[in-house]
C-alpha cells in the first residue's frame, strides 16, 4: 500500500526452505499415513500465488470408519493411563511445536494466506500454550468441579475450519487428550497442512498409535465422521449455516457436542475512549487473519461526537497497512484463503454499495495472481444494512454511531451472534455495566483478539454453544 511517510520497506522474506513439503500425503489412521480406501486425492493451493502445494488424500466413509475402530481401539488404553502419564505426551508434544514453530508457522502461511508475522508471533506460540496448559490438567481431573475421578467420553470427532488451523486443532485436540479421549479430527480441505505435520509430531512425541487419527477431505467426510455411531462426542467450529446442520444430525442420539459457529462482533468506542489506542485495537479487530475471524470486530460502533475524528484517523492508518507476500515479514494483510471466499467478500461488499452504505478501500495494488482483497470500510450503515447483519469474514469493516450507553447496548445486541464485543472507554465502571448488559461470550475492554489457553471462549445464539479454553474447556469432554 501507499506509504505516508517518506521511507521505503526493503522486503523481509521468511525462507520457504525452512519446511519440506511432500508432494502427496496420505490420511493419518492408527499411527501410519495411508491412502484412501477409494484411492481419491484433491490439491491443496496457495491461496497467496495459486501454486499446488500438495497433492492430498481424499478420505471417504470407509475411511472414517477405519478411524473411528483405531480411535476406540486405542481409547482402552489411553483412558486407563494415569492422567500424570498423559501429561508426559502433552508436554512432549508443546515442546516440540514450540521446536518446529519457525517450521510450522511458514507452512501455516503457505497453506492459509496469512501474513508470517501473525502465524509466527500468534497462531504458533498459542498452540503450544494450549498443550501446555492441557497437560497441566491432565492429573488434577478430580479438582476441575466436575466431581470425584470424571471420567473420558470416549471417541471425539472434531472437525476445523480454514481460518486458524493449527490453532483449532489444539483447542480441540489438547483437552481431548488430557481428559483421556482418542481423536478423529477433520481438517478444513483448503488447509489439511498443518494438521498432517501435527501428525508426525504425534509420532515424535510417541504418542500411542491410533489415539490421534487425522482424515483429510470434503465436507461429506465430516458428515460421515459426526453421524458415525461409535463417536461419542462432536466439536465443530465452522459457519452457523453447517453447525445447525450437525445439531440435526446428532438430535436424539447421546453424543456429547460444542459448536463454536459464526459471530458478527460489536466494538464500541465511547467519546472518552483514548483513540489513538482504539484505531489500533479496530484494525487488530478485523484486519488481522484478513478479517477471517469467527469473533472479528465487524461492527464499529462509534459514539456520534467522535466519529468523524475516529474515522479520519482511521482511515490513514489503513492507508498506512501492506498488502502482500504472506512470507514478508513487513506484510500486514495476506491473502484470502481461497477464491470461494473472496466471491463472497466481494459480493456482499458490492451489496453494501447497493444498499447505499458509503464504501472506501484502502489505496493498494493488489498482487496479479492470488486472492486479495483491500481493506474496506462502510459509512453511513444502519442496522437494516447486509453488511452491517452478514458475517461477511473478510476485511470489510461496517460503521454505525450511538448516541448514549444504553443505545450502544441495544445496537450491540441486535444480532443473531453473540460470539465477542468490544468496549473502549477510559471509566472502569462503564467497562463494567455495559459487558454486564451484552450477549456475547467475551468482551474485550480497551483490547481485541487477545487470547489465552486460561480463558474459556464460546458463543451464545447463532454463535454456539460450549466453551473451549480454561477449565470449563475440560467439561465438553468429560461425562459430568
Amino acid at each position: 500500500m501507499k506509504q505516508s511517510s517518506g521511507f521505503e520497506y526493503a522486503p523481509a522474506l521468511e525462507s520457504r526452505s525452512v519446511v519440506d513439503i511432500a508432494p502427496s500425503y496420505g490420511l493419518f489412521i492408527d499411527g501410519e499415513f495411508t491412502e484412501a480406501a477409494d484411492g481419491k486425492v484433491f490439491k491443496t493451493v496457495s491461496p497467496a500465488s495459486e501454486e499446488v502445494l500438495a497433492e492430498i488424500a481424499q478420505a471417504g466413509a470407509a475411511d472414517v470408519d477405519r478411524a473411528v475402530k483405531a480411535a476406540r481401539k486405542a481409547f482402552e488404553k489411553w483412558s486407563a493411563l494415569p492422567g500424570s502419564e498423559r501429561a508426559k505426551y502433552l508436554f512432549r508434544i508443546a515442546r516440540i511445536i514450540q521446536e518446529r514453530s519457525r517450521e510450522l508457522a511458514v507452512l501455516e502461511t503457505l497453506d492459509n494466506g496469512k501474513p508470517i508475522r501473525e502465524t509466527r508471533d500468534a497462531d504458533l506460540p498459542l498452540v503450544a500454550a494450549h498443550f501446555f496448559y492441557y497437560a497441566g490438567w491432565a492429573d488434577k481431573l478430580d479438582h476441575a468441579g466436575y466431581g470425584a475421578n470424571p471420567r473420558p467420553l470416549g471417541v471425539a470427532a472434531q472437525v476445523i475450519p480454514w481460518n486458524f488451523p493449527l490453532m483449532m486443532l489444539a483447542w480441540k485436540i489438547a483437552p481431548a487428550l488430557a481428559t483421556g479421549n482418542t481423536v478423529v479430527l477433520k481438517p478444513a480441505e483448503t488447509t489439511p497442512l498443518s494438521a498432517l505435520f501435527f501428525a508426525d509430531i504425534c509420532r515424535q512425541a510417541g504418542l500411542p498409535k491410533g489415539v490421534v487419527n487425522i482424515l483429510t477431505g470434503y465436507g461429506d467426510a465430516g458428515a460421515a465422521l459426526v453421524e458415525h455411531p461409535d463417536v461419542n462426542k462432536v466439536a465443530f467450529t465452522g459457519s452457523t449455516a453447517v453447525g445447525k446442520a450437525i445439531a440435526r444430525q446428532i438430535a436424539g442420539t447421546d453424543k456429547k457436542v460444542t459448536l463454536e459457529l459464526g459471530g458478527k462482533g460489536a466494538n464500541i468506542v465511547f467519546d472518552d475512549a483514548p483513540l489513538d489506542q482504539a484505531v489500533e485495537g479496530i484494525v487488530s479487530g478485523i484486519f488481522f487473519n484478513q478479517g477471517q475471524v469467527c469473533c472479528a470486530g465487524s461492527r464499529l460502533l462509534v459514539q456520534e461526537s467522535v466519529h468523524d475524528e475516529l474515522i479520519g484517523s482511521l482511515k490513514r492508518r489503513l492507508s498506512t497497512l501492506r498488502l502482500g507476500d504472506p512470507l514478508d515479514k513487513n506484510t500486514d494483510i495476506g491473502a484470502i484463503n481461497s477464491a470461494e471466499q473472496l466471491a463472497r467478500i466481494t459480493a456482499l461488499a458490492a451489496t453494501g454499495e447497493a444498499e447505499g452504505a458509503e464504501r472506501w478501500t484502502a489505496p493498494c495494488d493488489l498482487p496479479s495472481s492470488g486472492y486479495w482483497f483491500a481493506p474496506t470500510l462502510f459509512t453511513n450503515v444502519t442496522q437494516a444494512h447486509t453488511v452491517a447483519r452478514d458475517e461477511i469474514f473478510g476485511p470489510v469493516l461496517s460503521v454505525l454511531t450511538f448516541r448514549t450507553p444504553d443505545e450502544a447496548v441495544a445496537k450491540a445486541n441486535n444480532s443473531q451472534y453473540g460470539l465477542s464485543a468490544g468496549i473502549w472507554t477510559e471509566k472502569g465502571s462503564r467497562i463494567l455495566a455495559v459487558a454486564n448488559k451484552l450477549r456475547a461470550g467475551v468482551v474485550w475492554a480497551n483490547t481485541f483478539n487477545k487470547f489465552d489457553p486460561t480463558s474459556p471462549f464460546g458463543g451464545y445464539k447463532e454463535s454456539g454453544f460450549g466453551r473451549e479454553g480454561g477449565r470449563h474447556g475440560l467439561e465438553g469432554y468429560l461425562d459430568v
